[in-house]
C-alpha cells in the first residue's frame, strides 16, 4: 500500500483531530473549561447561530441530571434552540452568602458564566443575542445573580423558585432588560419569604422585586396572559419597555418546561 507524503499524513491527522474536537463534548460528555464544565444538548443539524436556554440545577444538581431530563431537553428540541447545562462549583452555586461558604461576592461563579458563554459561542455557534438564563430553586438563586450582574449578557432571565441569599442587594450593578420571576404560593422548601438555612436566610422574593423595580424604574400596571399554564401573573414595564414580571402557582416546590418554553417564547424570540 502506497504510504502518504508526511506533509499530507499530518494535514490529515489535523483535520481529523480539529473535526473532532469541535464538538468534543455535548449531552453526554462534560465541555471542561478550568476546573468547571458544562454540557449541551443541540440538534444535529442546526445550522447557523442559534439561541439557547441555559439552565441552573438545584442544590446537589449536575449537568448531566439536566440533560436527563426529558421535558426540558424535548421543550428545547421543539424550539429548535440548545440546551446548556452549567454545573456548580460544587454541591451549591458559589455565590454571596451561601450556606458555609462565607462568601462576600460572586466573582467565582460570574467569571465561570463569561468564559462559558465566550465557550459556546465559539465552538457551538450559540447566539449571544437569543439566550434566556433560568434555573431552579438554588438554580433560581443563581439565576437572579445572572440577572443582577449580567443582565445585558442574556436576552431575558426566568429564575424559578429561588432567589438571592439574604441580605438582598440594595442596587444590581448591571440589571436585567426582561425578568420573570415563577413560584409557588405553597412551596415549603423555598418559601415566597425564605426560610434559614444553616449560617444564612433564603432571600424574600417579594423584596429581591421590589429592589429591582424601584432602583431601576420598572412600573407596576403590566399582566400576562397566562391562564394556560395555570400562571397567575403581574408586573410592570420601564419607560425603555423592559419587563419585569412575577408569576405565580397553587403548587409547591416544582418546575415545569412548558413554563421555561413561554418564557422563551415571549422574551427571546416571539
Amino acid at each position: 500500500m502506497p504510504q502518504l507524503p508526511a506533509t499530507l499524513f499530518m494535514a490529515a491527522a489535523l483535520s481529523a483531530l480539529f473535526a473532532g474536537a469541535a464538538h468534543a463534548c455535548g449531552p453526554d460528555t462534560d465541555c471542561v473549561i478550568g476546573e468547571r464544565s458544562y454540557r449541551i444538548a443541540m440538534l444535529p443539524d442546526a445550522k447557523g447561530p442559534v439561541g439557547a436556554i441555559v439552565f441552573m440545577h438545584g442544590w446537589r444538581g449536575t449537568a448531566a441530571g439536566v440533560m436527563n431530563n426529558d421535558g426540558l431537553r424535548n421543550m428545547a428540541a421543539e424550539l429548535g434552540v440548545a440546551l446548556i447545562a452549567p454545573k456548580s462549583g460544587g454541591e451549591d452555586w458559589l455565590i454571596r452568602n451561601a450556606p458555609r461558604k462565607g462568601f462576600t461576592d460572586d466573582h467565582r461563579e460570574l467569571a465561570f458564566f463569561d468564559a462559558m458563554l465566550e465557550d459556546v459561542e465559539g465552538r457551538f455557534g450559540i447566539d449571544r443575542e437569543k439566550l434566556l438564563a433560568t434555573g431552579f430553586s438554588a438554580g433560581g438563586m443563581m439565576t437572579w445573580t445572572l440577572a443582577c450582574h449580567r443582565g445585558t449578557t442574556f436576552t431575558a432571565f426566568a429564575p424559578i423558585a429561588g432567589t438571592f441569599w439574604d441580605d438582598i442587594p440594595q442596587d444590581c450593578p448591571n440589571p436585567a432588560i426582561d425578568l420573570v420571576h415563577i413560584h409557588g404560593t405553597a412551596d415549603e422548601v423555598v418559601p415566597l419569604g425564605g426560610r434559614p438555612i444553616a449560617d444564612t436566610r433564603q432571600g424574600d422574593v417579594y423584596a429581591a422585586l421590589t429592589m429591582m423595580r424601584e432602583a431601576h424604574g420598572y412600573g407596576e400596571s403590566l399582566s400576562a396572559d397566562t391562564s394556560t399554564l395555570a400562571l397567575d401573573c403581574e408586573g410592570g414595564e420601564t419607560a425603555g419597555g423592559d419587563t419585569l414580571i412575577l408569576c405565580l402557582h397553587d403548587g409547591g416546590h416544582t418546575v415545569q418546561a412548558e413554563w421555561i418554553e413561554w418564557a422563551f417564547k415571549t422574551f427571546v424570540a416571539p
